[in-house]
């Protein structure tokens, strides 16, 4: 069994961790979207029996082939069901297998995933602690903004407003400071696994011990306190607000060019704006009103980043024009200096081998992909990689990666 090397296990470890990770984020995700959606759905009932039982509002659908009519109690019915369908699993597993992946490739890893010198040289346990402070403090100062600012003195939610404009202010600073200490692209994952802890806490929390008591209440024929069903839905909303500024950190380390950005703070909070003015106007659009000026918001951002971050064309040099389709020799020098410390017979790492003419040859478009055009390698630019060189690996990838 020595094929079966610790390396080759990781990456299996990686894979299925990741596989169940964006299956159980899509249940919840779904989930959640749904239920925003069926609440700005539903209608009033007509008939009297319907209100009669206390029905506040259903809709009628057809999907699969099938007719169904969701009804929302406002309290709950008059003999409440013993089995109730709870929805909390897919956040508490989307949490637990982003986390224990987190903690396999970049905690694990702190040295090449946490660590970029050329933004903070510290040590792996520093790096690490810090990581685990951001997830720890992110929900600490979030809650606090959300019980000092959100509630009133009777418990009850007052205008969440000034709660959001807070929370967006504390996001925003918190970026700032994950790419002051971070590799770029450890800082982006680092604030989506912020939010995404601030997401599933408000579940574990809030949302679901408020909705058993509610129950236990019921069942004890006491008043409910509708106290517990308004924070319920104050996180609720808030989560649906968080998902697409999640999503986009979580895969914005796919692009090199968006972490490894002078201002890589300002890149991802304008992403975060445009995914929350998205998930704003699909709200609104389901409660019947029209917010395209939203939309227009978001494309506006979108075009001003995309602009901004534009690089700047190359000045052409007498140099360069002669040096149109550099030779195997000037790029194997490159490739060996800059590339082949991970990627030999030895340490292949993601089965890449480059410390032969063939294998560069044979991997000439993994090369240009990831050095040239997302710039995703060296990881960090551990090696120091220069411009000159990406650029002479691009000219030779773009002549036909001649031998």
């Amino acid at each position: 069994m020595d094929f079966l090397s610790p390396a080759y296990l990781l990456d299996w470890a990686a894979l299925l961790l990741r596989w169940l990770h964006v299956i159980v984020g899509i249940a919840w995700i779904g989930a959640s979207f749904y239920f925003v959606w069926l609440d700005n759905h539903l209608r009033k009932p007509s008939s009297p029996e319907l209100l009669a039982r206390g029905v506040d509002g259903e809709l009628w659908a057809v999907h699969g082939g099938g007719f169904y009519n969701p009804q929302k109690y406002m309290v709950a019915p008059p003999n409440l069901p013993q089995q109730l369908h709870w929805f909390y699993w897919e956040s508490y597993w989307t949490w637990i297998s982003g986390f224990a992946l987190f903690v396999l490739l970049y905690l694990f890893n702190a040295n090449t995933y946490l660590i970029d010198a050329r933004v903070h040289d510290w040590t792996a346990p520093a790096a690490v602690a810090a990581a685990l402070g951001f997830l720890v403090s992110g929900w600490l100062v979030y809650d606090q903004i959300c019980r000092r600012f959100g509630h009133k003195a009777d418990g009850s939610i007052g205008n969440d407003a000034r709660v959001l404009g807070l929370i967006a202010i504390f996001i925003a600073a918190a970026t700032w400071a994950a790419c002051q200490l971070f590799a770029g692209r450890a800082a982006f994952l680092i604030i989506g696994a912020m939010m995404a802890t601030m997401m599933s806490a408000n579940v574990l929390v809030w949302i679901i011990p408020g909705q058993k008591r509610v129950i236990a209440e019921m069942r004890a024929g006491q008043a409910v306190n509708p106290v517990f069903g308004q924070r319920g839905k104050q996180r609720s909303v808030h989560n649906t607000y968080f998902t697409l500024p999640v999503l986009i950190a979580m895969l914005s380390n796919h692009y090199g060019m968006l972490y490894s950005h002078a201002h890589n703070w300002l890149v991802l909070i304008a992403l975060m704006v445009v995914g929350v003015l998205v998930r704003v106007f699909f709200v609104k659009r389901h409660k019947g009103e029209q917010a395209w000026g939203l939309v227009a918001g978001a494309l506006a951002v979108l075009a001003a980043l995309i602009v901004w971050m534009a690089p700047a064309k190359p000045a052409a040099s007498p140099l360069a024009a002669a040096a149109a389709a550099p030779s195997m020799a000037e790029v194997q020098a490159v490739i060996t200096q800059r590339c082949v410390l991970c990627h030999n017979a030895e340490l292949a790492q993601k089965g890449i081998q480059l410390h032969s003419p063939e294998l560069i040859r044979q991997n000439a478009q993994a090369i240009y992909q990831q050095a040239v055009v997302q710039q995703l390698m060296p990881m960090n630019n551990a090696t120091q990689i220069s411009a000159e060189e990406r650029a002479l690996l691009g000219r030779w990838f773009e002549a036909g990666a001649q031998p």
